[in-house]
């Protein structure tokens, strides 16, 4: 079965914005990854110290250390811990920072938002996740609650956050007549905030973001929505061993299928006749030509299972290739 699932030597390398990995002379220490990728001037300064305590416990106990992207007290932040609560959550500034952070060896894993129950999948996660060379070998679901915070008791007139956050609030804000202003992320702006004393001056974050920053709690869950819910995936640089796995598991792969009539019918036929349940499928196109689609997909069962192993030959025999992520404990049931 042509199955690649990105193991092998561990090299020293990083994603650069055009997708393209390009290798380093060496692994660098957390606070020099940190320094090379993430330069802390791009961090408001109440951040910077923070970022520079995580990083050096982190450095300390790197067994320990779950990497995530976002300023401290982003909702990554809060799934690294729901997720491994005695971990030492080690900030990063972009997606490929944390990845690097795990393949480097200064994190044992990296926990990934992959979709949103509002906006769908999160950007370019397709991309990174085969070229990461790292193994999904969990899945954590985090409720998104925001919070309106603020240095001071002043009414609130402007609200600085991520733009999907400020969506997800808006009727809040129209309602006070608050004018959402956009900034990178969310604990970004709550530190912002709490660096610039702004009168008037709120930010719309996770409530740990108030906590981390000292800043006031104005309001708490003040989504339009309360079925918001992001899924993460956590990484790592090897898979889980099938003795590992306890209760139902999913299996996350990618495959391209032939650019023929019926193509992703056959391909799918397998898991239909074999029972095997199909819970997530996505296209998407790699490079300009548009001649070959790509699919990431999801299935409950693991590689082993005799029905998901015909299901997979099937699917092999249809497509050009197929490229294993990952089989991993479910974190919720997905029937």
């Amino acid at each position: 079965m042509r199955c690649h699932n990105g193991g092998g030597a561990m090299v020293q390398v990083g994603l650069t914005r055009d997708r393209t990995w390009r290798v380093h002379g060496a692994c660098a220490g957390a606070a020099e990854i940190l320094s090379a990728h993430a330069p802390m001037q791009n961090y408001p300064a109440p951040a910077r110290v923070i970022v520079a305590d995580l990083a050096a416990k982190a450095a300390a106990d790197p067994s320990r250390a779950v990497a995530y992207q976002g300023a401290p007290g982003a909702n990554s932040h809060l799934a690294a811990l729901g997720y491994a609560p005695d971990c030492v959550p080690l900030p990063c500034f972009a997606f490929e920072d944390a990845i690097d952070a795990v393949r480097c060896g200064q994190a044992m894993r990296a926990i990934i938002p992959i979709e949103n129950s509002l906006h769908g999948r999160v950007a370019d996660m397709h991309f990174l996740l085969p070229e990461s060379g790292l193994h999904i070998v969990d899945e954590y679901f985090l409720r998104i609650r925001h919070c309106l915070m603020a240095p001071d008791t002043t009414p609130v007139r402007s609200a600085i956050s991520h733009p999907q956050a400020l969506g997800q609030c808006r009727h809040y804000l129209r309602e006070r007549n608050i004018q959402p202003v956009a900034y990178a992320d969310t604990a970004g702006a709550a530190a912002m905030v709490a660096e610039r004393k702004t009168p008037g001056e709120g930010a719309i974050a996770p409530y740990l973001a108030a906590e981390l920053y000292g800043l006031r709690l104005i309001a708490e869950n003040i989504e339009d929505s309360d079925d918001n819910m992001t899924r993460f995936l956590v990484l790592a640089r090897e898979p889980r061993t099938p003795v590992a796995h306890v209760g139902p598991v999913m299996t996350t792969f990618l495959f391209e299928v032939k650019n023929v009539p019926a193509a992703l019918y056959k391909a799918m036929g397998g898991f239909a006749t074999n029972g095997v349940n199909m819970t997530k499928l996505e296209s998407y196109q790699r490079g300009a030509s548009f001649a070959a689609t790509e699919f990431y997909c999801d299935i409950e069962g693991m590689p082993g299972d005799a029905a998901v192993d015909r299901a997979l030959a099937e699917l092999e025999f249809h497509t050009k290739w197929v490229r294993m992520l990952g089989s991993y404990r479910q974190a919720r049931p997905r029937t």
